[in-house]
């Protein structure tokens, strides 16, 4: 579903401007029109209906907010003229457009009447995880992520463990995924959206990732259920979506590993992820059920025997205080 969106401002250059950056970098979210008269305002009302219209403040006046479903204000400190209508909620018109665009999915996403209806899933589902921390799940999460976003694939990077690192990784800040938490718990608004909405791209590696959690407690009362609805939400806005997971196996993580199409399993030189990744896979029936999509990650220059069907993935040692530059290293052996 793409929302139709109108853009209603006088200022040519701006609305064209905004036109062109939502309908190249938001194709899949917006359908687009603009105007930038009363007169053509009144034309392209009369003949068509718009799910949202962002107006400046002079042309607000001139329009049937009755026709708009979600009338937004373009506002900025050197706005003159009248007051517009008091209930009409106000987006600034000096930011980054791609703040403006999360505003407005963010906001339309809890009027929409899709609610938490079912996702066509579009993306491949990687998931990360090891039975024991501390093997570097998350730099080879993003590696991989990183190595797909340079092949030109819409490539999430989704952090569902207990406290997330992401913040080492990923430097501009957004509104938390614990909003979107909120909004499965209460079952209001269309989370797709909504997620489109808060989503953030790295500029440097290409992937898309989220804010991490407001607190411990947003991440733990995550259910089985909501985890599954989260990941197909997720589907539905990218093509490789990469599920960094904590050493935990509880029912949570098994629902991933029932939704990956692979299971990336990691373990290093290190006796303690050997021990506990040859108990997992003698000792536990989940193995039985995702050998087959199952496939062992040897990190750190690791020479391992291999007890998973797969060919394995060798990744080398890198020696480099700066994370960023060793995952961006790694992306290459994927």
């Amino acid at each position: 579903m793409r929302i139709k969106l109108l853009i209603a401002a006088e200022d040519k250059n701006y609305a064209e401007q905004l036109s062109f950056f939502l309908s190249d970098k938001y194709s899949d979210a917006f359908e687009v029109a603009v105007c930038a008269s009363p007169d053509r305002l009144r034309d392209i009302c009369g003949a068509s209906r718009f799910d949202v219209a962002l107006f400046d403040n002079s042309l607000i006046r001139e329009a049937d907010l009755s026709l708009i479903h979600m009338p937004l204000l373009l506002y900025s400190e050197d706005c003159r003229g009248p007051d517009p209508p008091p209930d009409v909620r106000r987006i600034h018109k000096h930011q980054r457009i791609s703040s403006i665009a999360g505003e407005i999915l963010g906001s339309y996403s809890k009027l929409s009447a899709d609610g938490r209806s079912p996702i066509s899933s579009m993306a491949r589902v990687t998931a990360f995880w090891s039975p024991a921390g501390g093997t570097g799940t998350t730099t080879a999460a993003l590696a991989y992520c990183a190595h797909k976003a340079a092949g030109r694939r819409q490539a999430l990077y989704l952090n569902l463990e207990s406290f997330s690192s992401a913040p080492l990784y990923f430097s501009e800040s957004g509104k938390s995924i614990s909003a979107a938490f909120e909004m499965l718990e209460t079952q209001d608004g269309n989370l797709q959206m909504f997620l489109r909405g808060i989503l953030r791209q790295d500029r440097d590696s290409g992937i898309s990732y989220f804010c991490p959690p407001e607190n411990f407690d947003d991440m733990n009362i995550l259910s089985v259920e909501d985890t599954a609805t989260l990941v197909t939400a997720c589907c539905g806005i990218s093509e490789e979506l990469v599920i960094d997971l904590s050493c935990a196996c509880n029912k949570r993580t098994w629902q991933i590993f029932e939704l990956a199409d692979t299971i990336m399993i990691l373990s290093d030189s290190a006796g303690t992820p050997q021990i506990k990744l040859s108990q997992f896979t003698a000792q536990h029936n989940v193995y039985e059920r995702i050998k087959s999509k199952a496939v062992l990650v040897a990190n750190r220059g690791a020479l391992l025997d291999n007890p998973l069907p797969n060919p394995p993935v060798p990744l080398p040692l890198i020696t480099s205080c700066d994370e960023k530059d060793v995952y961006k290293k790694l992306a290459a052996s994927f």
